[in-house]
């Protein structure tokens, strides 16, 4: 039976965030389940407030009007860009990190945390001919840098960076970090999770895949370690007001909402922001990138409702039961 837990829930960067945290492993003097589960939250909402980019003040607000080619960064700020190139150079360029601008012209220049989402079944039906996203060539990102021993970032004035779902990955992964010393712990920071500590293990957490028309959920995977990061359409489409529809999700090559036939996709890996980065770039690339989850395990949904399951998540639902998921080698 799983030790007393403290379970808390709060909103931050545009998202509902959840801390599980138990006991400290014996012998640690780690703190209280409550005392762990509130320097997360610290830890969160100092991230949501540097890292956002819809607060003037926040600091990657000031970086991105700054005049110079290389600004000094915080810490946080560096391994938020570091992450954001990682996430760009694995995909090779397809999440894109500098789309600010189109992001604004497709009508998310605000936080859209309180808006509700418009009908998914409507703007599917309303959506241009499916087609895989494609990376910008001469995206700017690739003239992006950090350096840690000198404390800066260094890229060409006026390129703005979005922290987008990288900032959620990393956010997950450091609060992982700070969690390691519990007998079991669980965080989501607005469908990206990391859980830990040996008794997950032992008694997974039930992580559920939602339905993206609002449904029930399409299953449940037992998670005792790693990651799950679900990345999707379903509660971020608004209508233009020419009456189109847009999301929140570009294709790279043109600066447009990317509409590739697939509106979910939930990866595992060791890691939120390996999770997050991995879900985005299936999605972003369609059907035929599907095959890119074979290896950790996935779930897709596909716009004419189709649902594939695929690696060792496949492999666990025909044997009849839920999936306990344990980080490869």
């Amino acid at each position: 039976m799983a030790l007393p837990e403290h379970d808390l829930n709060f909103k931050a960067m545009g998202s509902s965030i959840r801390v599980l945290s138990g006991p400290p492993a014996p012998a640690t003097g780690g703190l209280d389940p409550e005392g762990a589960a509130a320097g997360v939250r610290a830890m969160i909402e100092r991230y949501e407030a540097d890292l956002t980019r819809f607060d003037p003040a926040s600091e990657l607000s000031r970086l991105n009007r700054d005049p110079r080619p290389i600004v000094p960064a915080s810490g946080l700020m560096r391994s938020l860009v570091g992450a954001a190139l990682w996430a760009a150079d694995t995909t090779d360029g397809l999440v894109d990190p500098t789309v600010v601008g189109a992001l604004e012209e497709a009508g998310y220049g605000r936080s859209l945390a309180d808006s509700p989402s418009a009908p998914l079944a409507e703007a599917l039906a309303a959506a241009p001919t499916r087609r895989p996203a494609r990376p910008r060539s001469d995206s700017p990102w690739r003239l992006i840098a950090v350096d840690d021993e000198q404390g800066t970032v260094t890229r060409p004035p006026g390129v703005r960076i979005d922290s987008g779902g990288v900032g959620k990955g990393l956010a997950a992964d450091v609060a992982a970090s700070m969690l390691a010393d519990r007998m079991r712990f669980c965080v989501s920071c607005g469908g990206d999770l990391r859980v830990g500590g040996p008794d997950a293990l032992a008694d997974p957490y039930p992580v559920l895949i939602e339905d993206p028309f609002g449904g029930d959920p399409l299953l449940t995977l037992r998670v005792g370690s790693g990651a799950v990061a679900t990345s999707g359409l379903g509660k971020r489409v608004w209508q233009m007001p020419d009456g189109s529809f847009a999301h929140h999700l570009l294709d790279p090559s043109t600066g447009s909402p990317a509409w590739t036939g697939v509106l979910q996709v939930t990866a595992l890996a060791e890691t939120a922001l390996e999770a997050e980065t991995l879900s985005k770039q299936v999605l972003l690339g369609g059907p035929r990138s599907i095959h890119l989850l074979e290896r950790r395990g996935g779930v897709v949904v596909l716009d004419d409702c189709t649902v594939e399951l695929v690696g060792p998540v496949s492999q666990a639902v025909r044997r009849g039961g839920m999936r306990l998921y344990e980080v490869p080698a």
